[in-house]
């Protein structure tokens, strides 16, 4: 992904701080650098490229870090960032909404 796709990208998401949402790009966790952090709800995305198809197990490191920290980490395919962040948006909402909502108690 060439330099100004990854400034649009990171542009369309910090550009959802009006809707209460404040990620940091290039953000440091640890000893890795991850593409977008959001302190305070502790959620973050990584955008992937073709390379991570052939990474997979370097990126499950990566992940683990963050995960035990409590940060929970949401991973799309740069492709689907570039052409579907609506969607990207929605995804990781959800994923907000369902880490803070209590959980569900069996009936009695």
């Amino acid at each position: 992904m060439d330099l100004r796709s990854r400034a649009r990208r990171g542009m369309r998401l910090r550009a959802r701080r009006r809707d209460g949402c404040h990620f940091r790009r290039q953000s440091p966790i640890g000893g890795s650098i991850v593409d977008f952090a959001w302190r305070r709800r502790r959620p973050v995305v990584e955008g992937d490229g073709r390379r991570h198809a052939e990474r997979r197990e370097a990126d499950a490191t990566r992940t683990a870090w963050p995960e035990r920290r409590g940060y929970e980490v949401i991973r799309f395919w740069n492709r689907e960032v570039l052409e579907n962040i609506e969607g990207v948006v929605a995804t990781i909402r959800a994923a907000l909404r369902e880490r803070d909502s209590p959980p569900s108690r069996p009936p009695p």
